[in-house]
């Protein structure tokens, strides 16, 4: 079932407001404020330390932050959890806990389920047909531990589809694993996208940010710049973000751009 909040179609999926996050005092992440639309794929980028994690961490709710807020469709972040799904860091689980592929997944149906409700029949076939679009529906008996990087993560994604959420919040999906899986991930993406999904991706190879999303969030502390790629993903705003450190990457990302372009103009 879809979770779409039909009863709020001007409110967009995703508000954030004056989120200001601090460690003793000392700001991590300042004003932030943006919002996002239904069907629209968004990465996060920005240097290491520039508050990513800490962004979508806060606007779940996972950490406290000193102001600000989250709407959900309009409504408070409280009221509408079941409608996000969150795919943390792969370094942050402990991979060592004994438990299998299968019931991983099945943890993704717990929004759906009513207090010391076991998993019945249709959710375990959800389950199943989410490790099928991730193609690892082969390993549900195995122990989580037994997998590769790239595996595991794709477990984590097959647990988010599961869940069958609005909004996807994914930090560093793409980080460690095999090209074969980072493509398996891209497609994913897109078509959660394509389904009137709202995912955002903290993600760290600017490269490939104008090929696969199509809206970015540029951060340093504060929002350089959050809209459409085509719109905010400019040489001028990388600088902002990253400083004097991005001359070659900024070429590659030129190139990459035309590279497109002729591709589009020979089609």
């Amino acid at each position: 079932m879809d979770m779409k909040t039909s009863g709020h179609p001007a409110n967009p999926p995703l508000e954030v407001h004056d989120l200001t996050v601090a460690y003793d005092q000392k700001p991590v992440l300042w004003d932030i404020d943006f919002e996002l639309p239904e069907r629209s794929l968004t990465a996060i980028v920005g240097p290491n330390g520039a508050g990513k994690s800490t962004l979508i961490k806060a606007a779940m709710g996972l950490i406290p932050a000193s102001s600000g807020y989250t709407l959900i469709f309009g409504k408070p972040l409280d009221k509408q959890r079941h409608c996000v799904a969150y795919v943390p860091q792969r370094e942050s689980v402990d991979w060592n806990f004994p438990i299998s592929v299968m019931d991983v997944v099945l943890m993704g149906r717990y929004p759906h389920l009513r207090l010391f409700q076991r998993p019945g029949r249709q959710d375990k076939e959800i389950a199943m047909n989410a490790l099928v679009e991730m193609g690892m529906d082969a390993y549900h008996k195995r122990q989580i531990s037994q997998l590769s990087g790239g595996q595991q993560q794709r477990v984590f994604l097959a647990r988010a589809l599961a869940q069958d959420a609005s909004i996807y919040l994914m930090d560093e999906p793409l980080a460690g694993v095999d090209a074969a899986t980072e493509d398996v991930i891209f497609l994913k993406l897109k078509e959660l996208r394509d389904r009137d999904k709202t995912v955002v991706v903290v993600h760290h190879d600017l490269q490939s940010v104008p090929e696969n999303f199509d809206r970015a969030m540029l951060l340093n502390l504060r929002m350089v710049a959050c809209g459409p790629v085509s719109d905010v993903f400019s040489e001028k705003n990388l600088q902002k973000t990253y400083g004097g450190r991005l001359n070659i990457l900024s070429q590659m990302i030129e190139e990459s751009r035309q590279q497109r372009f002729v591709r589009e103009q020979d089609s």
